[in-house]
């Protein structure tokens, strides 16, 4: 069985997308949670992954680290991972790697804290550029391949690289045209983003510079985290 390495449940947003891509595909792993902080945090992670940062997986010997190879990785490993058309499967991939590299002024100044709400203080025209992008490439996909996923009737590897979106869009209230609010709807109501939603909210534990980020950005309206 695979291990899994991931850190925080809310703030990670890079862990979510191998963990929710596999319990989607009822791929079975064991979990291990190495929280962010000065003590139990990135030294540990250089222990598991020559980076130093999660998520990464181990198979035995094997260690792949970094999301999109482990996503390639279990492609060769497990039917379901990429769709099975090759069109589909191209424009996937490509999206998929769109989201690993680019969004930059999307991913940091919305960062992932799933159990907030944050109002934001200002909405800058590169934040505008990736809303807008975001909302293109969501439509392209479900206009192509019929929905209600971004290539099609089933949930694939690039669904999991956009879940952590859809988180921050729940708690940046962020805008977005209609077909992209029930994609991202369908995306938070699949059962394994609905466990990690849940297991965040359940976590005590408070990175301080994650806090300060969201303190930066916008206004804390609403804490669902547990105390």
């Amino acid at each position: 069985m695979y291990d899994l390495y991931i850190a925080n449940k809310n703030y990670s947003s890079w862990s979510v997308r191998p963990w929710v891509l596999m319990r989607e595909l009822e791929i079975g792993f064991r979990e291990h949670l190495v929280p962010f902080g000065v003590e139990s945090g990135w030294q540990n992670f250089r222990k598991i992954s020559p980076t130093g940062k999660v998520p990464c997986l181990v198979d035995g010997d094997t260690v792949v680290w970094d999301s999109l190879a482990i996503a390639e990785y279990l492609a060769e490993r497990h039917d379901g991972v990429w769709p099975a058309d090759g069109v589909a499967r191209a424009w996937a991939r490509s999206a998929a790697a769109e989201m690993h590299s680019g969004f930059g002024e999307l991913r940091n100044r919305c960062s992932m804290t799933c159990g907030q709400r944050i109002r934001l203080h200002e909405f800058p025209a590169a934040l505008e550029h990736d809303m807008a992008r975001l909302g293109a490439l969501w439509n392209d996909g479900l206009r192509r391949f019929g929905g209600p996923y971004l290539a099609g009737k089933t949930f694939t590897a690039v669904d999991a690289f956009y879940a952590p979106v859809t988180f921050r869009v729940q708690t940046y209230d962020l805008t977005l045209d209609p077909a992209s609010v029930v994609y991202a709807d369908q995306v938070l109501d699949t059962p394994a983003m609905r466990e990690w939603y849940v297991d965040a909210l359940k976590e005590t534990l408070r990175d301080e510079a994650h806090e300060s980020q969201a303190l930066l950005v916008g206004r804390v309206l609403q804490d669902l985290r547990a105390t």
